[in-house]
């Protein structure tokens, strides 16, 4: 045995164990991943322009559901896993300091829900969301003197 396999938390050494193995889907890690990054205040979105597009359309058609994996990527082994999130942040929040809290966050969910250890969360920071980007078609309409 070496000494890496003996450092091991007690949950990630449930997931293979002399009774059996447990496997844990990417899906799942992604899903879970998801949650959490969203969860942090200053995230606006999560996934780039074409995710983001086509989330946006699939939540129109009725009866389907949110993809919560949308804009995580992961690759999950037997005992780790390492996250990538794409993420669009609200303007104003310190970016360091939001990538700080979605890499705390993300890696307490997976490491809490799975015994999985997380052995890196990759944030990109796509774009920043502007209030005003909503509200300029809203007013364009309207004359601007009487």
């Amino acid at each position: 045995m070496t000494d890496k396999s003996v450092e091991k938390t007690t949950t990630s050494n449930q997931l293979v164990g002399k009774d059996g193995r447990t496997t844990i889907a990417d899906t799942v890690v992604s899903k879970i991943a998801g949650i959490a990054a969203r969860e942090v205040s200053g995230v606006y979105a999560l996934g780039g322009g074409a995710a983001r597009a086509v989330g946006a359309l699939r939540e129109r058609i009725p009866g389907s559901s949110t993809n919560h994996s949308q804009g995580v990527s992961v690759e999950v082994g037997e005992r780790q896993a390492a996250v990538d999130v794409q993420l669009v942040a609200e303007y104003g929040v310190s970016l360091a300091d939001l990538a700080s809290g979605i890499r705390r966050n993300v890696i307490a969910s997976i490491e809490r829900m799975t015994g999985l250890e997380v052995t890196e969360v990759n944030i990109e920071i796509q774009d920043v969301h502007l209030e005003t980007e909503e509200n300029t078609e809203d007013t364009s309409s309207e004359p601007r003197v009487k």
